[in-house]
């Protein structure tokens, strides 16, 4: 263990936890993504219950023949029990606020970066990310060399997703994946797939607990089923989750260390880039301007610089010396004209996390308001002997 790992995750927890009761009415959540666990006994289980959201359960999928039928197929494909995956599944209980809140507006509304942004980017969450990266300095400098995913984006991914920790999520998991899986809301446009997607995350889930002798009913997180400091998803959990602390144990819940590996080994992955800017500026060329063109590929990185400024956005000091492809980001400001950014690979790979260019603005600027306050700490002047008292 490293000696980070003990005294100075009391501290934090403490800290944070007076912040977090400060901020409670600002606090949001989600966020996807998690290998295969190596962690044993209850210790995950009983750090991930905390304090219980006033969750009204429905009726249970005991008598589901659909359930019944997926919780046979989840025993044949991963080779489980499938009278364990049966009585698993039977006690899963539908929740309504979760369908609920994966239901589309009846009305759509205008999306307002600077009301997204002001619920992550402001001054309590940022005395929190000062306090952990303090506390956890060694062990981001180590997730950096490793991986060349910087410390302000570790530290942005988890002041968003959970405020370090402390809002992880209230529902069960068994509950969320199985809402999900067996009721997504018909009146969502891509319900079947999204459906779908939740019977793999829920057949990960059963196959997860079950060889790590966790209990699968004990087990909380958010109302899509996201688990831990990072909010990994179980199929995340499986394939990027690491130990990072030296424990021999994998845990998202209880170590901040793994955690920070883990979101490194995430963003990894999917492709970061060392030392390539998330973003750039732009101008436009109101002669030029194909707006249409620009948005076109929305967030995936298409145009060369040359190709970009064709259409007539225009880049300027560094980014013209970029190599790589560029993304026009657009960021809707309500009924104010929306703001725009160059967005790069490395913008794209953030929204592999959560499939949002808000979010992934948010996470990097979060992140950049937390190393600036770093630095303001770090060159405040001390008194003046003779104002000394």
């Amino acid at each position: 263990m490293h000696k980070y790992a003990h005294s100075a995750h009391w501290h934090l927890r403490h800290l944070l936890t007076l912040l977090v009761f400060m901020a409670a009415a600002t606090l949001a959540v989600s966020a996807s993504a998690g290998q295969n666990s190596k962690k044993k006994g209850k210790t995950a289980v009983s750090a991930s219950v905390g304090a219980r959201a006033s969750v009204i359960p429905g009726p249970s999928y005991a008598q589901r023949l659909d359930a019944l039928q997926a919780a046979d197929d989840i025993a044949l494909r991963r080779d489980l029990d499938p009278v364990w995956v049966r009585q698993t599944l039977g006690q899963a209980l539908y929740v309504a606020a979760i369908a609920k809140a994966v239901t589309p507006p009846a009305v759509g509304m205008a999306k307002n970066w600077q009301i997204y942004r002001s619920r992550f980017v402001e001054p309590l969450r940022i005395r929190a990310g000062v306090a952990f990266w303090q506390a956890y300095e060694d062990a981001l400098k180590r997730a950096e060399l490793e991986t060349g995913v910087p410390a302000e984006i570790i530290v942005g991914i988890l002041g968003v997703e959970t405020i370090y920790g402390q809002q992880m999520g209230n529902y069960r998991v068994l509950d969320a994946l199985a809402t999900l899986s067996f009721d997504f809301p018909a009146s969502h446009p891509r319900a079947g797939a999204r459906s779908a997607y939740f019977k793999g995350e829920l057949a990960q889930f059963l196959s997860w607990t079950h060889r790590s002798g966790l209990d699968p009913l004990g087990i909380r997180g958010s109302y899509a089923g996201a688990m831990g400091w990072p909010q990994f998803m179980p199929s995340s959990w499986h394939q990027y989750a690491i130990d990072f602390d030296g424990d021999s144990k994998v845990d998202l819940f209880g170590s901040p260390v793994d955690a920070i590996g883990s979101v490194a080994n995430y963003f990894k992955a999917f492709g970061w880039q060392p030392g390539l800017p998330t973003h750039f500026a732009v101008t436009f060329d109101a002669q030029k301007l194909d707006m249409d063109a620009l948005m076109a590929p929305d967030i995936l990185p298409t145009f060369s610089v040359d190709n970009f400024q064709a259409e007539g956005a225009l880049l300027s000091g560094e980014a013209l010396s970029h190599t790589g492809k560029l993304a026009l980001i657009e960021l809707q400001m309500g009924d104010a004209p929306p703001v725009y950014v160059a967005g790069t690979d490395n913008f794209y790979t953030i929204t592999r996390y959560n499939w949002s260019s808000y979010y992934a603005m948010a996470v990097i600027e979060l992140g950049q308001a937390v190393a600036q306050a770093m630095a303001a700490q770090a060159v405040t002047p001390a008194l003046a002997p003779e104002n000394r008292d």
